[in-house]
């Protein structure tokens, strides 16, 4: 789950900022339909259908909010998992550091305690040579 949080709140709020703009549409075709003063079964008509139009852009607003909050959400995944994978990754290069420093320091104390016998000697048939 990798992205931008940034980014992806910036694509929310620009979703945000045409649901704004969408419902001022609606609104101004509702106001403009109602200003427009015609008469009858025919304005009626217009003013009806202006609305059911308007009604319509409302709920694209809506889905463009909805679609906000899911992408907000989604930021907020994307953010926690990464504090999560950041923790992990430190934990783990902790913990082969750790294990390094203890290998070195054993592999150390066991290469100053050896003292070697001398070239040829009997005693290097005493000695003890791990395998790998």
């Amino acid at each position: 789950m990798y992205g931008d949080p940034t980014a992806i709140r910036r694509l929310a709020a620009g979703l945000r900022e045409q649901a704004d703009e969408i419902r001022g549409e609606a609104d101004r075709l509702v106001a403009r339909t109602d200003a427009a003063g015609w008469l009858g079964r025919g304005g009626d008509g217009l003013r009806d259908r202006a609305r059911e139009r308007a009604l319509d852009l409302r709920r694209a607003a809506t889905l463009h909010e909805d679609a906000a909050e899911a992408l907000d959400r989604h930021a907020h995944e994307v953010d926690r998992l990464q504090r999560l994978i950041e923790e992990i990754e430190d934990r783990a290069r902790g913990l082969v550091d750790a294990a390094r420093n203890r290998l070195d320091d054993w592999v150390s104390g066991r290469l100053d305690a050896f003292v070697p016998p001398p070239p040829g000697s009997v005693r290097w048939l005493e000695v003890e040579v791990p395998r790998w």
